[in-house]
């Protein structure tokens, strides 16, 4: 008989609508399975079985099966506070932190009937494309243990690779979705900017960060997607949520389904950082994206070259906002979020990368962050500009394959921040500008490591980037791929 595990999200689904699988049965089976595989993987910081089981029984007895994810788990990366529950931020200055309340993409996922098994592992405050951390042992790559996973939502696709989740939110702020899906040969999609409740970009320094979803599989992610996006007149604050007129009611599914068109398709190989950075392509990848261009060329697509008009001054913009961004790290009631760089003590024990972004950011004048916000609505404005006469855009999703534990600097912070950008220079721009992108697990490598490609459509356009996605993927199953760990 198969196991719940090996079927996809949305067969999980039909069987729990169906009753052939019960919803307190199947939790069970993925408490069992992290149970198991959680200690080699270092997938979840918390695993909270009593609370999911006791919530398994409430959807089971109590919540309309008509919920967009009803009886299905997942978990919470742990940026995202839940009432009762742990929330370490992936940091050892929040290691004891138990919250009051409940974040908005907790809150959205509940309300859909989903039921959350814990919380997946993140790096310190979701500053790195890396979840390796101080407050626990390294996330882990299920392809290969010695390798990272990428980051920050780590955690989460090391968990969904492995079959410890089906599926699981992911938060995205330069990459922090694409990355790890790449790394785990996942989907990963980043949404449009404000098209998630929770995480829209409205409220976030820089519109950078948007959550969305990671899954085996362009069905499940866009299942996943619908989920998060919730219902009009839910009793979750969604009115920052963007809406297109066909999308109305967060169907998704159907373009996942359906995998329909063909649409123009520029191909790009630019990033902004080679201005600042010497960005090398693996060959591999490279000769993963050839194939994928000959292949969406098969399909019947049209392609020509993209490219991305020269900015100079990206690299500096973006890193100043990073910084900012961690400048609002608040360590405790005495910190008023003023700071100097000779503070040595007042870090209250952060991580040398984050402690470096902090003390730089405070230092940042107000001018040099209305500057630097600047310099990245130019850079918005260019890359829609350039990318508008395609419906998508393909690039790597990655420069290099992924990582081994322990590669990134330790210690030099600059070195560390560098190594990211040149392990994930097609990532963040995106965010810059907004887009909607997705990333698809395409291929593999010699080594048998996971090689995933970008693709990056129009303001609103993630119905095309699924349509595409499950074209690639009626023609590569990559659904059907799955790492030593798995069994």
């Amino acid at each position: 008989m198969t196991s719940p595990h090996e079927l996809s999200a949305l067969d999980q689904y039909r069987l729990l609508q169906r009753r052939e699988l019960g919803v307190v049965e199947l939790t069970r089976h993925y408490l069992d399975r992290i149970s198991s595989g959680n200690a080699q993987l270092g997938a979840f910081f918390t695993v909270t079985p009593e609370l999911a089981l006791q919530r398994a029984q409430q959807v089971e007895d109590a919540v309309p099966r008509s919920t967009r994810l009803w009886g299905l788990p997942f978990a919470d990366k742990d940026l995202w506070r839940r009432q009762g529950v742990r929330t370490t931020f992936g940091s050892r200055a929040f290691a004891e932190y138990v919250s009051e309340t409940t974040d908005e993409i907790p809150r959205v996922l509940d309300e859909a009937g989903g039921i959350s098994l814990g919380k997946t592992a993140t790096p310190e405050f979701g500053m790195t494309s890396h979840t390796e951390t101080a407050i626990a042992p390294p996330a882990r790559n299920p392809w290969n243990i010695e390798l990272s996973p990428g980051g920050s939502s780590g955690g989460a696709a090391a968990a969904v690779a492995a079959g410890l989740l089906p599926f699981a939110p992911g938060s995205d702020g330069g990459g922090s979705i694409r990355i790890p899906a790449a790394a785990c040969g996942l989907v990963g999609l980043k949404p449009s900017r404000g098209r998630v409740p929770g995480l829209s970009g409205i409220d976030a320094l820089g519109g950078l960060p948007v959550a969305g979803p990671i899954a085996r599989s362009v069905g499940d992610a866009a299942f996943l997607l619908d989920g998060m996006i919730g219902r009009r007149g839910s009793v979750v604050d969604d009115h920052y949520a963007l809406r297109a007129p066909a999308q109305d009611d967060g169907d998704f599914l159907g373009f996942a389904i359906r995998g329909e068109g063909r649409f123009q398709i520029g191909v790009c190989t630019d990033s902004p950082w080679s201005a600042s950075h010497d960005i090398v392509i693996d060959p591999e990848i490279t000769a993963a994206w050839n194939d994928t261009v000959g292949l969406l060329s098969d399909l019947g697509h049209g392609i020509d070259d993209a490219s991305l008009e020269p900015m100079p001054g990206y690299g500096s913009a973006f890193t100043a906002v990073w910084q900012a961004g961690a400048a609002q790290i608040r360590l405790g009631a005495g910190d008023n979020g003023a700071g100097d760089e000779g503070e040595q003590d007042a870090d209250g024990g952060l991580e040398p990368l984050t402690s470096w972004l902090r003390r730089r950011g405070r230092r940042l004048t107000a001018v040099q962050l209305a500057g630097a916000l600047a310099e990245l609505y130019r850079v918005e404005r260019a890359v829609i500009a350039g990318f508008a006469g395609f419906d998508a855009v393909l690039t790597p999703t990655l420069a290099q394959l992924p990582r081994p534990i322990g590669w990134y600097d330790a210690v030099d912070a600059e070195r560390n921040f560098s190594q990211q950008v040149e392990y994930s220079p097609f990532t963040s721009f995106v965010n810059a500008s907004g887009l909607p992108a997705i990333t698809l697990p395409v291929a593999m490598s010699e080594s048998g490591l996971p090689i995933g490609m970008q693709l990056i459509g129009r303001p609103g356009g993630e119905g095309t980037l699924l349509s595409i996605g499950r074209q690639l993927e009626r023609r590569l199953r990559w659904e059907r791929r799955h790492p030593p760990i798995w069994t």
